[in-house]
Formats: structure tokens, sequence, C-alpha cells
């Protein structure tokens, strides 16, 4: 693991897992194709491939808002998950993990995001703001992400946008 994923790693996370309506052949199968955000994702205007390969995959995220994201893989292993960065260009770098499980004979997706928000601000300053701001946006948009992905598996249609409500940093 390289020092900055090391880095990343010991800061706090936000995590968002949910039961999975569906085979895990099914879920993988959604997650792993390219512009795969423009079926699920409830805050996604565009999702374009830049290079879809597998592990060091590139995509571009444009939100509802205008904010372009670009995401960068770096582990992808076939119906278990992968992890990426993503950001805007040239700007901070979330971590993002995608995890698919079974518990208890059940399938679920786990995202967890090390978001760069405050990455550089001792803990004893950033506590509160993360505690009060952070971690109830991410784990509101990880719910929305999530529940778009049982929507689309359980409906066979494309997610509205907004559907589970309005987000104030993406919509």
């Amino acid at each position: 693991m390289s020092r900055d994923l090391h880095k990343i790693k010991k800061m706090w996370k936000i995590e968002y897992e949910e039961k999975i309506n569906s085979s895990i052949e099914s879920l993988w199968e959604l997650i792993s194709l390219p512009s795969n955000l423009e079926l699920f994702h409830p805050f996604c205007r565009s999702n374009k491939a830049i290079k879809w390969s597998g592990e060091n995959s590139i995509d571009e995220l444009i939100y509802l808002n205008g904010l372009k994201y670009i995401r960068k893989f770096t582990k992808w292993e076939k119906k278990k998950g992968y992890s990426l960065f993503i950001g805007e260009r040239n700007k901070g770098q979330s971590y993002v993990t995608w995890c698919i499980y079974k518990k208890k004979e059940c399938l679920y997706l786990k995202i967890s995001v090390y978001p760069y928000f405050l990455r550089n601000f001792p803990k004893i300053i950033s506590y509160i703001p993360y505690k009060l701001i952070i971690i109830p946006a991410l784990q509101s948009y990880l719910k929305s992400v999530v529940g778009g992905i049982n929507y689309y598996l359980e409906t066979k249609s494309i997610t509205p946008k907004n559907y589970f409500g309005e987000h104030k940093w993406f919509s």
C-alpha cells in the first residue's frame, strides 16, 4: 500500500451497506459496465468512460448540478468489488471502495468513502464539522446510490433523477 493510501485509510470513513435484491452476477454485471452510473445513480447527469478495462479504468461523472468528477480505479476484483479515487481534476481526491459480500445467505453491497474534506486539518479541529456535516451528507448520498442500484436491479428501469430526494451537494 502506498504511503498516501495508508495515510488516507487512517482518516475517518463514511460507509453505507444495504441488502441487494439480486444475484452476485447481476450486481457485478451492472456495476462493472462502462457508463454504469447513468443507469442507477440518482444524481448523475452523465457518466462517460474514458478508459474502461477493469483495473486502471477511468471515467467522468457529471452530477446534476454540473459538478464534474474523475474516477480512477485502482483495484478491480471480479464479483467482489473495486476501489477508486474520485474528485475534481487537479484537486483533492476521495478514496472509495465498493465491496460485494454475503451475510447469512443474503447479498450486500457496502460503499466506503474516505473523504478528502478536512483531511489536512488536525482531527481535533475537523471533528465537529465532520460529524455534523460530512457524515450525514455522505451517508444520505450513499444510501441514494445503493438504493438506485436496488431500484434498477428490481425494475430493470433507469433510476429517476433525485428519486430519493435532492442532495445539497450534487442535485
